[in-house]
């Protein structure tokens, strides 16, 4: 049996916040089992009213001329749509091509586009779980695009054709897309790995982050793969240094069409698209997680193989179920759900629809129904959730990109491979709090250019003094009581007289106090996390 929840709570953890009244109403009419169904099961593409945002969305580029002795380009300051997503790759690819003169934002526009798309769909989708979930894959199977040309190029088709297409799916094919994606054979190096000198990049973050996870990482107690427990009977309990190595043997050849040299005359295509060289495969003998791989297989086959032991492993169930369940739970998540999720994982493993059957397991549990507030809210959820609860016309700016670097979310811009942090600690430091209550108050104030917030939107008719107005913020944000904490210590913080009549005062003066007021009910810690 479902225990009982709130729909502010199941909004808050399972979508960006609660929004439309139409969204509550299907919760509340359906219940929680068939909005879940509903939101597990979307249809390929965005919704038509999140679509039209996307359409209407412009983001400014600007940029300086080119400079001799360069070949010169013009100055640019425009309002640009969103162009890229889009995109085929031959379109994209092109932005790699360095023998065209070129202004750097132009080259990383990509990245931009990609992440203003995620601010829109993060207010506006009605498909919110797929949204939150691209969100934990985007990290989960992290690349950096803010260094390297053509993984910002391709990062449209890394998000519509790998993340968004694989959120909900099998794993195991999801794995595959990741290993084949030009953003992650260029961020892991994987493109320039040859027989002779395979790069062991990719094949270290299979097994460390994508698959079994750095805690079943064993080469500390054995160095030889006969010594694994369990690895004489091809089920080795964890994964050494020495599977590592074997397996970036089998991926060698799987590169990119980049134009790279063959040998004489002939080349790659310039296509940015995914290539398998014979040349450059290692073909002997393999052995990865106690299985032995026969020479001189069939094109992909070797590192094809690899994907499935990774994808098929206990140790991958437990690792990556156990990373929803805290992304959706916390991080108090019991040992009953932790073993729950990942024989759902197991026992789904063939099914298309693997994924989308182990976060209905969670979801539906009662560790989940139990962990109000256990979250901290990260940046992106700060922003969404506060746009979506103020039914501000909300655009994203490039300004408002980099307040949410600052305060400790860089949009596909996160440098290590891990990708950003899952813990708490790291987003409450007292650095990352300022940033925090700035983005906020920033987006309250229109700081920079996201929307006007109309402070008297949650104020019914009878709203008559400040105590009154401070009480429907806190119900509308954080689904607070009259009278509740949050509104008498924001009061009382502001030094204001609760019993304070709104029409008593200059109106600029009362807008004001109310925008304040809002802003410090958003960033009380009923509203920080979820």
């Amino acid at each position: 049996m479902v225990e009982q929840v709130s729909e502010n709570f199941v909004l808050a953890r399972l979508a960006f916040g609660p929004g439309p009244e139409e969204e509550r109403i299907r919760l509340r009419e359906g219940g929680l089992r068939r909005w879940l169904a509903e939101q597990l099961a979307p249809p390929d593409g965005d919704d038509d009213a999140c679509r039209q945002r996307l359409e209407q969305t412009r983001v400014r580029i600007r940029y300086d001329a080119g400079k001799a002795p360069a070949p010169e380009y013009p100055a640019l300051d425009e309002m640009r749509g969103l162009g890229s997503l889009a995109a085929p790759i031959d379109t994209l690819w092109a932005l790699t091509d360095y023998k065209r003169p070129m202004a750097g934002p132009e080259r990383f526009r990509p990245r931009t586009e990609v992440a203003a798309a995620c601010l829109v769909r993060a207010v506006y989708s009605r498909w919110q779980l797929r949204e939150v979930l691209c969100d934990f894959w985007h990290n989960h199977f992290n690349v950096d695009a803010s260094q390297v040309v053509p993984v910002a190029a391709t990062l449209p088709i890394y998000d519509r054709e790998v993340i968004r297409r694989h959120a909900l799916g099998n794993f195991r094919a999801f794995l595959e897309a990741v290993a084949t994606s030009t953003a992650m054979q260029y961020y892991l190096n994987n493109r320039s790995s040859r027989a002779g000198s395979a790069n062991e990049n990719y094949a270290r973050e299979l097994f460390e982050l994508h698959s079994f996870g750095r805690e079943n990482y064993l080469n500390e107690f054995y160095n030889r793969w006969r010594e694994v427990p369990g690895a004489l009977k091809g089920q080795p309990k964890g994964f050494i240094d020495q599977d590592v190595y074997e397996a970036a043997r089998a991926f060698t050849g799987w590169t990119v069409e980049d134009g790279s040299g063959l040998g004489g005359v002939d080349r790659l295509p310039f296509s940015g698209r995914f290539a398998y060289v014979e040349s450059w495969h290692d073909n002997y003998q393999k052995r990865v997680l106690g299985t032995e791989f026969d020479p001189f297989q069939p094109p992909l086959a070797d590192g094809r193989k690899v994907l499935d032991l990774v994808a098929a492993h206990p140790a991958t169930a437990r690792h990556v179920s156990g990373k929803l369940c805290r992304r959706l739970v916390g991080e108090g998540a019991s040992a009953k759900l932790l073993n729950g999720a990942a024989e759902v994982w197991l026992r789904s493993r063939q099914q298309p629809d693997q994924i989308a059957r182990v976060v209905e397991f969670i979801v539906l549990s009662p560790d989940f129904a139990r962990s109000g507030g256990a979250r901290v809210r990260r940046p992106l959820e700060l922003v969404a959730a506060f746009a979506r609860a103020t039914g501000m016309d909300f655009v994203p700016t490039e300004a408002l990109i980099g307040e949410m670097a600052g305060a400790g979310q860089r949009l596909f811009g996160w440098g290590a491979p891990t990708g950003h942090p899952e813990e708490a600690a790291y987003w409450l430091s007292s650095n990352g709090m300022r940033r925090r209550w700035q983005l906020v108050q920033g987006l309250a104030d229109n700081r920079w250019g996201n929307g006007v917030v109309d402070p008297r939107s949650a104020l019914g008719p009878a709203t008559r003094s400040v105590a009154q107005a401070a009480d429907a913020w806190a119900a509308r944000l954080v689904d607070a009581p009259a009278g509740g904490a949050v509104a008498q210590a924001i009061l009382a913080g502001l030094a204001v007289d609760p019993a304070r009549l709104l029409d008593a005062g200059k109106p600029a003066d009362t807008t004001n106090l109310l925008r304040r007021i809002l802003a410090f009910t958003a960033m009380s810690a009923a509203f920080q996390s979820c």
